[in-house]
């Protein structure tokens, strides 16, 4: 068995059970954890001294393991073309929030950012977890955010669950855009 193949078992067990992991995305580590789980959220959240108001991202393998959570169809053709035209890859949209998405996801908003993720290491997760993960940069308040493993531990501690891999070498955090206007909410 290869480092990264038991690392992915490892991180996919620990998501099984209500754990933070770290993994790497597009340009820096991200902190993800089961965004079913209420208790999983609000450890990540306390993590990252993050405010639940605030709301969060969801990153997924495809469209399909975010419609649960998604308002899909209040969305028109042309806003779908919109956002399929810039996915799977480093952007993020903002699209209404199903009415039964939990509060912990949403935070004070009715909307939900998502990303389908074109990283290599975040389809296999996903896809192997069966749906999204949340996903924040990996980094506690007030440093920089982890750019790899060892930067990971060295913030979060040696027994933190990581999946060991490469970020995808962008310098800055994902694009993230209003699908309902196409509005720039974030420079990427």
């Amino acid at each position: 068995m290869n480092q990264k193949h038991d690392s992915l078992e490892l991180c996919i067990r620990q998501l099984q059970m209500s754990a933070v992991i770290a993994y790497p995305t597009e340009a820096v580590f991200g902190l993800g954890c089961d965004p079913d789980s209420e208790s999983a959220v609000t450890a990540l959240l306390a993590l990252k001294h993050r405010p639940v108001e605030k709301g969060l991202i969801l990153i997924a393998a495809d469209y399909e393991q975010l419609v649960p959570y998604i308002a899909d169809e209040q969305l028109s053709a042309e806003q779908k073309e919109r956002m399929f035209s810039r996915w799977p890859g480093p952007v993020t949209w903002v699209l209404p929030a199903r009415a039964e998405t939990p509060r912990w996801l949403t935070g004070r908003f009715n909307s939900l950012a998502v990303r389908v993720s074109d990283h290599p290491d975040v389809v296999q997760l996903c896809s192997q977890f069966g749906k999204p993960l949340v996903s924040t940069s990996a980094n506690l308040s007030g440093l920089p955010p982890c750019r790899d493993a060892d930067e990971v531990m060295a913030q979060f501690g040696a027994d933190f669950p990581v999946l060991r891999g490469e970020t995808g070498g962008r310098l800055n955090p994902s694009e993230i855009r209003d699908v309902l206007t196409g509005e720039l909410i974030r420079q990427g």
